[in-house]
């Protein structure tokens, strides 16, 4: 980045703020698409603002330039992710820029896709004024972070969640529920569902708490999530309470490949898509896990615990982001702990706070990403 680039050079970062904020009324709709926010400026005033809204919709710079009309010519753009290049679902918006007449473009990110990517380049090259991207791979990341990590990875990106107290226990005791966060982190947590592609737990959660892992405490979002239970031996009841919208959002369980085949018909008659896969440490090889999730076309996964299936998948280097809901209470020594004994060290340096702290109702939430390598 040029010196001229520089965030600190750049005159009116608080409308690429405003984008920011825009581009989370996404969260839910647009996924695996990214959530972008765009507002134009002209002569110091604000005449257009927009965001991606829904899949296959106007993007941001389309909305904003409708709202815009005729006093986009001359401005500003302002815009979360680099105007994209291509014919897709949409026309390229960085022609829509051009043909609108805009002076100057700023945009956060640059988009990491070979296709969709390009943008800037096309507007220099027509004589645009383009400055970014602005943010640094943290940030841009932070906004979009299964995005990011599907274009640069190209396998299934995970973020676990963990509702725990103050001491780190997730239950009072094991094999038993217990309630840990009150009813606006949950809300919170409902949210948090509708922008994934699939909501995972494990056997013994599945069986303890005997959740239905739909959203019900928010917008229910473009798409319900799949819903994902790791259960080595096929031991899921058919009684459980996530069967009883399998129609609506789909449910599938790994089991190992020698599991009991009778169990794995008894599933399968109850509506459920089951698939062995290897075995592995802590049951299963979850390598062979998110591929087939990448095949079925789950892209992004929300694991909800518990205590074993979360330590496995940091054991496996398999976790991107953590959500840590910090309830103010403690349960003592006698608790389940949310990192069992025998957990991979997680390193001082591996996470960062990807936003600041936040509050929901008398609870925490702290946002985690992992380092990029």
């Amino acid at each position: 980045m040029s010196g001229s680039d520089a965030p600190g050079a750049v005159e009116g970062l608080e409308h690429l703020e405003r984008a920011r904020a825009l581009a989370r009324n996404g969260w839910g709709w647009v996924h695996p698409n990214p959530m972008v926010g765009c507002v134009i400026v002209r002569d110091g005033a604000v005449v257009g603002e927009g965001w991606h809204a829904e899949v296959g919709g106007p993007h941001a710079e389309i909305a904003a330039l409708e709202r815009a009309g005729s006093a986009a010519r001359g401005a500003t753009v302002f815009v979360t992710l680099e105007p994209c290049n291509h014919h897709g679902r949409t026309p390229p918006c960085s022609l829509a820029l051009l043909d609108a007449g805009v002076d100057r473009v700023v945009f956060g990110a640059r988009d990491p896709g070979p296709e969709s990517g390009g943008g800037a380049e096309t507007l220099r090259r027509a004589g645009v004024d383009v400055v970014g991207p602005v943010w640094d791979d943290a940030l841009a990341r932070a906004e979009n972070p299964a995005f990011f990590h599907v274009a640069r990875h190209g396998t299934p990106y995970v973020a676990l969640k963990l509702a725990m107290t103050l001491d780190a226990r997730i239950s009072a005791t094991r094999g038993s529920g217990t309630p840990i966060t009150g009813p606006e982190a949950q809300a919170e947590v409902h949210r948090l569902r509708s922008g994934f592609d699939a909501v995972m737990v494990g056997a013994r959660t599945a069986r303890t708490d005997d959740p239905r892992l739909t959203v019900r405490l928010a917008p229910a979002g473009r798409t319900p999530p799949r819903r994902i239970v790791v259960d080595p031996s096929a031991s899921l009841s058919a009684d459980a309470a996530l069967f009883d919208e399998k129609e609506i959002a789909p449910v599938h369980v790994f089991t190992r490949v020698d599991a009991p085949e009778s169990d794995m018909e008894r599933l399968e008659a109850r509506g459920a898509h089951v698939h062995p896969v290897s075995p592995g440490p802590g049951g299963l090889d979850l390598e062979d896990v998110f591929r087939v999730c990448w095949d079925t076309g789950i892209r992004s996964i929300l694991c909800e615990g518990g205590a074993r299936l979360g330590a496995s998948l940091i054991g496996a280097r398999r976790v991107q982001r953590f959500y840590l809901f910090l309830a103010p209470f403690t349960l003592g020594a006698s608790g389940v702990p949310a990192f069992p004994d025998g957990a991979a060290r997680i390193g001082q340096e591996a996470f960062r706070l990807a936003c600041p702290p936040e509050r929901h109702g008398n609870d925490a939430l702290l946002v985690l990403d992992h380092e990029e390598e």
